[in-house]
């Protein structure tokens, strides 16, 4: 039997029973949980646990996990900025939402498997979403260039981000300095690409550089190319 989509965005809110416990705190203490264990500790009542309240009293606010996710991603968000390009430039006001989606997610890494998996209808979502819009409108997109100018930037910064965090994540486990992984990435490639020379040279090249020097270069160079990309496409007849 089909089962119809819901969000906790569209469901009525209730009045809280108890004024000790708001969905705010819920959201706050999921988060903190979130950041400190990572998404496989999340549970309604491991929440219950460090809230010092029943289940009951969270389902009053929350009805599933899945409605939890969904106000957690929506937080994450509501630290992404967007300044009114009409003060910045569009350029530039797409530049700090690239880099300010970078960092919240580099903050909560384990908001990245949210993304694309939960309605995303929450109000700081709302925010950022309209004022992307205001802000390709101001650059000179029209119908559906605008939609497809923000999921092409979406894409880029979260294309970029993911595997970036799920190798500080390997680095993490491993108990091994970044150096050190780096160390043995070399050992295996050399065994590896032995028919491909250039692979070994250019990799020794990028060994010398700091992980997190590399990482904001291949970003920049990567923003730079997508805006280049859109002012191109906007001087097409």
């Amino acid at each position: 039997m089909k089962q119809p989509m819901t969000s906790v965005w569209t469901r009525e809110r209730r009045t809280a029973k108890s004024p000790t416990l708001s969905r705010a705190q819920i959201v706050r203490a999921a988060v903190e949980i979130l950041d400190a264990e990572g998404m496989d500790a999340l549970s309604m009542r491991r929440l219950g646990t460090k809230l010092g309240s029943g289940a009951t009293s969270i389902y009053w606010h929350v009805a599933s996990k899945d409605e939890l996710l969904e106000l957690v991603l929506d937080e994450v968000f509501g630290e992404v900025p967007l300044p009114d390009p009409d003060v910045i430039g569009w350029r530039d006001a797409v530049s700090a939402f690239a880099y300010g989606l970078r960092g919240a997610l580099f903050a909560h890494p384990w908001s990245t498997v949210l993304i694309g998996a939960m309605p995303t209808l929450g109000p700081n979502a709302m925010r950022l979403s309209a004022g992307l819009l205001k802000t390709f409108k101001l650059a000179g997109f029209q119908g559906r260039a605008l939609d497809q100018a923000s999921s092409t930037l979406m894409s880029y910064v979260t294309g970029v981000t993911t595997p970036e965090i799920a190798w500080q994540s390997i680095i993490t486990a491993s108990g091994m300095s970044p150096q050190e992984i780096a160390t043995d990435m070399m050992r295996m490639l050399q065994q590896a690409a032995g028919d491909y020379p250039e692979l070994v040279t250019s990799y020794a090249e990028h060994e010398k550089l700091d992980d997190g020097v590399a990482s904001a270069l291949n970003f920049e160079f990567g923003l730079s190319c997508f805006l280049d990309g859109l002012e191109a496409r906007l001087r097409q007849p």
